[in-house]
């Protein structure tokens, strides 16, 4: 391709419109954190979980991305998105409620934890696949990585703020009565995304059934080549990383001795990599060019938890937060970044009215190998335990490296490359500006997460 020069654009603001959902996104990323940690815990050290149970609990949290994907694709490219996501925060908030209130209750059992987080799941399929396609209609094609920036800086903050919470209200109200946190942030979040007022246009009907425009969905991404590369690059990576992360919780508690507080402490530690690299991601991007970015990326996050299984359970607690948190840290920075190239690359590249079928196209191969990997890394802590586990999910995680400098992401130093390749067809007020670069002048204009 060829590389041009890059381009300046006016240093327009962003409208309050998109303040309001950065609000709902930084409330519901915190509540996400908080929950991430706070249910392992609670099926570990109330339920007695092993890392085999652990795997099923984290591959039916992922499992709807798999089964749902598609079909809510559809939906959300047929709908005012705005309701879905109101709707999909006010579910989450209520069964999250019901799961404090069971296991305060002492009836919660293993199976009916399981059956209640497949459903937060299918709720976060909805509004994940929502949110990434509303944002065009709030922020406008030509602002897109200054907003995803932003959100990914927001949602990087909460990475570190989260853990940590979390680790502290485990350890002070129990784990149950941690999750009250995120049920709480759901509700902010849904708050904040009705005082929108943004009028979202009525999607013109197609006339055709669901199943032909679930085709068109799968059709855009599969012919178009830049679109495959980046499916590929966070479907091998997410295969192997979640495995490696449903075992490290395990092995953290088991075999190196931490608590809750210390794991906190260690993911909210690790989370600083990722804010820098999101305030770092528009000035590397114009000097290095997307691709080579999204080349560094790949090896920084995927050596990151590579390393993992080499920390020995004989070093002090202080020596071993220290490590796993920079481990972490490198990890963030990587996945932070690349979080902003991606997502930003596929918003430029589709069309509004498609829009919705691809993000939900790339979400159920992406995110829906999740549950598969959550699922391989309970068999591998059953089969040759935790630290074995890592190591062999470790080496596949490195193929994630292969992939990117085989791709064709390699070549790409502009993105505008491929707006102008026809990847935004369809005009209109919300086509980004031929004259406008999507990465922005201000080396504080931060880009956020992928």
């Amino acid at each position: 391709m060829k590389a041009r020069a890059p381009i300046r654009h006016s240093a327009d603001g962003l409208g309050a419109d998109f303040r309001r959902l950065w609000v709902a996104q930084g409330a519901s990323s915190v509540g996400a954190q908080v929950g991430d940690l706070a249910l392992p815990l609670l099926a570990v050290v109330v339920l007695g979980a092993s890392a085999g149970e652990v795997g099923l609990l984290g591959a039916a949290k992922w499992m709807p991305f798999l089964l749902l994907a598609l079909p809510l694709g559809v939906l959300v490219d047929r709908s005012r998105r705005r309701r879905i996501l109101i709707v999909a925060d006010l579910a989450r908030a209520f069964l999250t409620v019901v799961i404090v209130g069971l296991a305060v209750a002492g009836v919660l059992t293993l199976p009916a934890l399981v059956g209640l987080v497949l459903l937060l799941g299918a709720f976060t399929v909805a509004f994940d696949v929502s949110y990434q396609s509303y944002l065009p209609t709030v922020a406008g094609r030509s602002h897109l990585e200054r907003a995803n920036g932003r959100l990914q800086a927001t949602a990087a903050v909460a990475q570190i703020g989260g853990p940590g919470m979390a680790g502290l209200l485990v350890q002070t109200l129990t784990a149950a009565w941690a999750l009250i946190a995120p049920a709480a942030t759901y509700l902010v979040s849904a708050l904040a995304l009705t005082s929108i007022s943004t009028r979202e246009h009525r999607p013109v009907p197609s006339g055709r059934g669901a199943l032909p425009e679930l085709r068109e969905g799968l059709r855009f991404v599969r012919r178009d080549r830049f679109l495959i590369a980046l499916v590929g690059f966070a479907a091998i990576y997410n295969l192997f990383a979640q495995a490696i992360t449903v075992l490290f919780t395990v092995h953290a508690v088991r075999e190196l001795g931490l608590d809750a507080g210390q794991l906190g402490l260690i993911f909210g530690l690790g989370a600083v990599g990722a804010v820098a690299a999101a305030a770092s991601a528009p000035a590397a991007v114009r000097r290095f060019g997307a691709g080579s970015a999204l080349i560094a990326c790949a090896v920084a996050e995927s050596i990151a938890l590579s390393m993992l299984p080499l920390v020995p359970a004989s070093w002090s607690a202080t020596v071993l937060v220290a490590v796993l948190a920079a481990a972490f840290a490198l990890n963030g920075a990587g996945t932070s970044l690349s979080s902003v190239v991606a997502v930003t690359l596929r918003q430029l590249r589709t069309p509004d009215k498609v829009l919705g079928r691809v993000n939900a196209t790339m979400r159920w191969v992406s995110y829906g190998v999740v549950a598969i990997g959550a699922a391989i890394g309970g068999g591998l802590g059953e089969l040759v335990g935790t630290r074995a586990g890592m190591a062999i999910a470790g080496a596949g995680v490195m193929l994630t490296v292969v992939w990117v400098v085989l791709s064709p992401l390699r070549s790409i130093r502009d993105p505008r490359e491929l707006v102008d390749a026809g990847g935004v067809s369809d005009g209109g007020p919300e086509a980004a500006h031929p004259g406008s670069s999507p990465w922005g002048d201000a080396v504080g204009d931060a880009p956020q997460v992928r």
